[in-house]
């Protein structure tokens, strides 16, 4: 099968080939900033339906499997434009973080420690993963919380094509479709709690990807409106550093430890779902190939 490339000989030619794409998208933008939030009482919290939900909503009804408004070479496209989409969004965090560099430092370390918190979940949510079925996927989507720093980091590793990053980006996907809801209403629920100062649930709404902390931060801006800056600059200075700090965290530990987990825990999980281990597999064409190596040493 030919592989695609998407490479094209001018940003013309890419328009012309993908313009379906660009009208689609805008025309998603329009209708969901039409509707704007929605705001659902519920107990102490609030449940709150962001613009963003909408277009995740469109896009995932008018592809291949559903509507079929889109074909699969031009959802493939789609994917790769994601990592451009949201280079504008990653420097209006650094942007906001700047303005407010007095209420950064005043809230000490906790800013740059939180992203090692990040890495208890791996032993959690990678043999939940193999069980459902994942194989080389899992490494990329539990990894860590998946924010647009990792599915970067994630394409440049491993290649945008890889089973890795289709794991990171069927995370960062779905974050964005029930992330938005779970994390406005986590966190109204817990702010009704009265535990937490509003700059501690400003710095968490930071740890997820920006649409969650734009979906945790507007719950918080209702929940104290005389702090909506405040809280603002905290969550995306939190996004900012642990998006820095992640990278490092993932690169160092996040991403080797779930490929050393993936290495053990495959096999037992494969043969129990009564399946062919990917990881035995690869271990015995390895061992194939090392041995027709030796062999052709051997005889020269």
């Amino acid at each position: 099968m030919k592989k695609e490339t998407y490479a094209y000989p001018s940003t013309m030619a890419r328009l012309r080939a993908e313009y379906k794409i660009f009208l689609l998208a805008f025309v998603f933008i329009v209708i969901a900033d039409s509707i704007g939030q929605i705001q659902v009482p519920l107990g102490p919290g609030t449940l709150i339906l962001f613009p963003i939900f909408y277009s995740l909503i469109m896009g995932v009804l008018s592809g291949p499997e559903v509507l079929k408004i889109f074909k699969k070479k031009e959802v493939k496209a789609a994917s790769k434009l994601v990592i451009v989409a949201i280079c504008p969004f990653i420097a209006k965090l650094g942007i906001n973080a700047g303005a407010s560099l007095e209420v950064i430092l005043s809230a000490g370390p906790a800013l740059v420690l939180q992203e090692i918190g990040n890495l208890g979940t791996i032993l959690l949510a990678l043999p939940f993963a193999l069980l459902l079925g994942l194989k080389r996927e899992a490494i990329g989507a539990t990894h860590s919380i998946n924010r647009e720093s990792n599915l970067a980091l994630i394409t440049d590793m491993f290649g945008p094509d890889s089973p890795e990053t289709r794991g990171s980006l069927s995370i960062y996907v779905v974050g964005g479709m029930v992330g938005t809801i779970y994390f406005g209403f986590m966190t109204t629920m817990v702010a009704a709690l009265h535990i937490f100062h509003p700059y501690a649930l400003g710095m968490a709404s930071g740890v997820g990807a920006g649409i969650l902390m734009a979906s945790a931060t507007a719950s918080l801006a209702l929940i104290y409106p005389d702090m909506a800056s405040e809280l603002s600059a905290l969550a995306s200075t939190s996004e900012t550093i642990s998006g820095i700090t992640g990278i490092y965290v993932a690169i160092f530990i996040g991403i080797p430890l779930t490929k050393k987990l993936y290495q053990l825990l495959e096999p037992p999980i494969a043969r129990l779902r009564r399946e062919p281990s990917e990881v035995l597999e690869s271990r015995k064409r390895e061992s194939a190939a090392a041995e027709d190596h030796t062999k052709s040493r051997e005889e020269r």
